[in-house]
């Protein structure tokens, strides 16, 4: 068997990595001619990180990101309303790793290069259509100089992110990028370690939220690489998305203060913060509607192909590699058709939930409630909702997205 796996990204290079541990020959194709430490900081999950252990990457992911120990909900005044443990520290085997994108990019990339075959990974090849023989698949790649490819395979995987274009192809009709009005700013800065330099912050209300997050160690003792994220409502989502072209655009100061200035948070001064951060990037909050079907006979999707999230709970690079991981294990197991057919009915219907979750604020709704009942804060939070109320919205999530923690 040889698959294509079209993107280089989480998604794809975890099902590189499965199938070579499985002797499943495959190979990649990257459409960045050149391969980059891009992004900022995101979260991995606990059931995404054991599948990463399997294949023997937590030292390397050890050396690289922050083990993360306890995740906090405040309101725009700093007040708690729920806190939890994480990763180890609340049952799980394996932990919660908070980390810049690109370092986890680099862990995979590197571990691919080791473990693949030469020319198996090749960057600077787009997927430009494909053709499904029956008995096999036959992918097109268009290089930077305009030059093409062919390839042939028994599977292609659309691991090519929420602009994809095996989606495009297989779902002409798509409904597009959803925005529901909501922008993003997101900035990391080196600041001093706040509360033993592994607690993740969310705070806020139902017009700003500040995500706030340690993702490796400073560049002085006592200091913290931290990622923040500044997301505010500018739309009411009657507008289409901004133009791909003004996605991950440098950001400005005069955008994203007005917003930053609603925080009163006693252990930070956000306009000071961001102030500081040397440069950061602007994002439209988008997703899509999940898909009736991700797979026609040899080609299927995986990834934010398949179903990009909102980045609440943080899910999106966890579902990517137990995506990965799940379908690996299938091809391993059956012919391809059968084994496609069987991944998506195993995963899609999982991850169409956590679409659908995030859009309404996921585990982060917690704040949302909170900040309608009490917009002005308050002096006991029972007093506002009971304890088994929030309980139920943080730890309902977690179940439903997989990494319920063992102690809850």
């Amino acid at each position: 068997m040889r698959v294509l796996i079209a993107g280089g990204g989480v998604g794809g290079l975890t099902l590189a990595l499965s199938l070579a541990e499985r002797g499943i020959g495959c190979a990649v194709f990257e459409a960045a001619a050149e391969v980059r430490q891009l992004g900022v900081g995101i979260n991995t999950l606990p059931h995404a990180i054991r599948e990463l252990a399997a294949l023997g990457l937590l030292p390397a992911l050890d050396a690289v990101a922050v083990r993360t120990r306890e995740l906090r909900y405040l309101n725009r005044f700093g007040q708690t309303i729920w806190q939890e443990p994480r990763g180890t520290w609340a049952g799980h085997d394996v932990p919660q790793f908070s980390v810049h994108r690109g370092r986890l990019h680099g862990v995979l990339w590197r571990a691919a290069e080791d473990r693949l075959p030469e020319g198996a990974l090749r960057a600077g090849h787009r997927l430009a259509g494909f053709e499904d023989g029956g008995d096999a698949v036959l992918a097109r790649f268009r290089r930077p100089d305009g030059t093409e490819c062919v390839e042939r395979g028994d599977v292609l995987v659309g691991a090519d992110g929420i602009h994809s274009a095996l989606r495009a192809a297989l779902h002409p009709d798509d409904g597009g990028i959803r925005w529901q009005g909501i922008q993003m700013w997101r900035g990391a800065l080196d600041l001093p370690a706040f509360e033993g330099g592994d607690t993740m912050v969310v705070a806020g209300d139902m017009r700003e939220k500040l995500v706030l997050y340690p993702i490796g160690a400073g560049a002085a003792p006592g200091t913290r690489l931290t990622n923040w994220v500044v997301c505010a409502r500018v739309g009411d989502g009657g507008a289409p998305p901004p133009r791909r072209e003004e996605w991950s655009r440098p950001g400005r100061l005069e955008d994203v203060l007005p917003h930053a200035r609603r925080f009163r948070l006693p252990f930070l001064d956000v306009e000071a913060m961001i102030r500081a951060t040397a440069e950061f990037f602007e994002y439209p909050m988008c997703d899509r509607d999940p898909l009736p079907w991700w797979t026609r006979g040899r080609a299927t999707l995986l990834g934010d192909a398949a179903h990009p999230m909102y980045p609440v709970g943080s899910n999106g690079a966890s579902q990517a590699v137990l995506d990965a991981r799940c379908l690996a294990r299938l091809l391993a197991e059956r012919p391809a058709p059968e084994a496609l057919a069987a991944y998506e009915a195993e995963r899609l219907p999982a991850t169409a939930a956590i679409v659908r979750s995030n859009r309404e604020g996921g585990p982060e709704r917690v704040v949302d409630v909170v900040s309608a009942l009490a917009p002005d804060g308050f002096a006991r939070i029972e007093d506002v909702l009971p304890p088994d109320d929030l309980a139920a919205i943080a730890g309902g999530y977690a179940r439903m997205a997989g990494f319920a923690a063992p102690r809850a």
